[in-house]
């Protein structure tokens, strides 16, 4: 059974706070998690999918966001996306002091699209990257593309997709996956909307997120 603790790292700017995981059989990798522009890393997506991994053997780190740091409701400062992303580049750091292995990065929504868009501007930073919930476009906008950096994102890439979600068809996310060079998989879940696990628990998802994901990562 893994283990939980609350975890907090002031050594640098920006803060990283959150809960560790540390699985009682460790595979060696390790994983930061983060949420969207409306939750913090105790959103019961989050929760479950931490769980899930830590189970099959990784160390976790779920995190928040800088911006949640600084306010506990509402949604992120435009201009201070690159802070969350730096965030996010301490927080693989932090992890990278407790293990040897390989190091993933990932997040739901808006903590998904900061993680990628860290991994196009610092390739060498993650091993993968595992995006819940992709924001593709704005819910009935589907002109504004959030798809700008794809073309420079060279770090392998999953992305868990809900089949109802407003923000991208499955068509519509696969137009924008051949924009990546790397290598990438899309996993849709039937049924699911943005928040993936709905307001009824699925309770098979988190372990069927972890399944796919190794299966990616040959883990």
């Amino acid at each position: 059974m893994n283990t939980m603790r609350d975890f907090s790292d002031v050594s640098a700017e920006p803060a990283v706070h959150g809960f560790l995981h540390e699985p009682a059989q460790p595979n060696g990798d390790a994983l930061v998690l983060t949420h969207g522009a409306g939750a913090n890393c105790q959103s019961k997506l989050l929760t479950a999918a931490t769980n899930a991994f830590a189970d099959a053997g990784y160390l976790v780190l779920r995190c928040d966001l800088p911006f949640r740091q600084s306010k506990s409701y509402g949604p992120p400062f435009p201009a201070m996306a690159a802070r969350d992303r730096e965030g996010l580049r301490r927080a693989v750091e932090v992890l990278r002091s407790k293990t040897a292995g390989r190091i993933f990065l990932g997040g739901h929504s808006y903590g998904g699209r900061q993680a990628s868009m860290l991994a196009a501007e610092q390739p060498q930073l993650t091993a993968g990257l595992l995006l819940l919930s992709y924001p593709l476009h704005p819910p009935r906008k589907p002109a504004e593309l959030r798809t700008k950096h794809f073309p420079q994102l060279n770090t392998p890439v999953m992305f868990i997709h809900g089949a109802r979600d407003p923000f991208g068809s499955r068509q519509e996310m696969e137009s924008a996956l051949a924009l990546i060079p790397a290598r990438k998989s899309l996993v849709e879940i039937e049924g699911a909307g943005h928040d993936l696990l709905g307001k009824k628990a699925n309770n098979e998802l988190p372990a069927r997120i972890v399944q796919s994901f190794q299966g990616f990562f040959k883990s």
